[in-house]
């Protein structure tokens, strides 16, 4: 009876653990296929170099590097804003807050994931891009700016929650050894604490900018649709998922070469997040053999 258990628990988690294989499998199979529809009607040469992206206009250009250019600078901003809060937020839990108090503290940062997207776009919208305003008046409407703020406020706690985990791993022998040897504090977290744990907190930096990059709702409400080449953070852009959320909810034909550009643009979105998480994988993987 007992044996019987176990091969029903086994079948089921080898069931669970096939679903997940065969969805990630079809998606990029749905991708692969349309995507490969919509180049064979733009060249690739086009798409990757092309400087305008307008295929729901009159005059239609395919290049994509518009909304690469918007996805990639509210990314930046997101991450320049989550880095430093994030990791000292990490480093003053791990070697400064008392026990108590980071079991209680450390879950209210995670909430912050818990709270669903468009609330935090709406939040852009409403206040933060206002008060922006009051200190940048030229600012606009919409901009990547104020969305890329409130995304980096998003990920903070993927940072240091994860951070913090790697700090905690620190063998308490390293800390030791720095006090015994006249550190401070200070001194132990920043020279010998985060160097020790900079494979875990590398790690974290690259899922925060995956999760910049995938975010959608922020940047559909917040940053605006207009897909320019710019680094200016004061004018609206558009990026590829703010882009697949237009064509997905408007009135483009299914099947045509403009429906299809949500593939081409999805595909590109995968391909970036899935080297990112690769090279994560990679660097703890690293990382992990050096120290075993």
């Amino acid at each position: 009876m007992k044996k019987t258990k176990e091969v029903v628990i086994e079948k089921f988690l080898l069931f669970s653990a096939l679903i997940t294989i065969l969805t990630t499998i079809g998606i990029v199979l749905v991708l692969a296929i349309e995507a490969f529809k919509f180049f064979r009607e733009v060249s690739v040469f086009e798409f990757l170099t092309d400087t305008e992206w307008t295929p729901l206009f009159t005059k239609k250009r395919f290049g994509i590097l518009p909304l690469l250019s918007g996805t990639f600078l509210t990314s930046i901003i997101a991450i320049a804003v989550a880095l430093p809060i994030g990791l000292t937020i990490a480093i003053f839990l791990s070697e400064y807050a008392p026990r108590k108090f980071r079991e209680y503290i450390k879950p209210s940062l995670e909430m912050l994931a818990a709270v669903p997207t468009v609330v935090y776009g709406f939040f852009a919208l409403t206040v933060v891009t206002p008060f922006l305003q009051t200190i940048i008046p030229g600012m606009s409407g919409f901009n990547s700016l104020s969305a890329g703020i409130v995304m980096g406020i998003m990920i903070i706690p993927i940072i240091s929650s994860l951070s913090e985990d790697a700090l905690r791993a620190v063998p308490n022998s390293l800390r030791e050894a720095s006090y015994g040897m006249g550190s401070t504090r200070l001194q132990t977290a920043f020279k010998v604490t985060v160097p020790a744990a900079s494979s875990g907190i590398v790690v974290s930096i690259i899922l925060a900018i995956s999760r910049a990059i995938g975010e959608t709702m922020i940047v559909a409400i917040a940053a605006g649709q207009q897909p320019r080449l710019t680094m200016n953070p004061l004018v609206p852009v558009e990026t590829l998922t703010a882009y697949i959320v237009q064509v997905s909810l408007g009135d483009v034909p299914h099947n045509s070469l403009e429906y299809r550009t949500i593939f081409a643009a999805g595909i590109t979105l995968f391909i970036f997040t899935f080297i990112l998480n690769n090279i994560s994988h990679w660097i703890k993987n690293k990382y992990r053999e050096k120290y075993d």
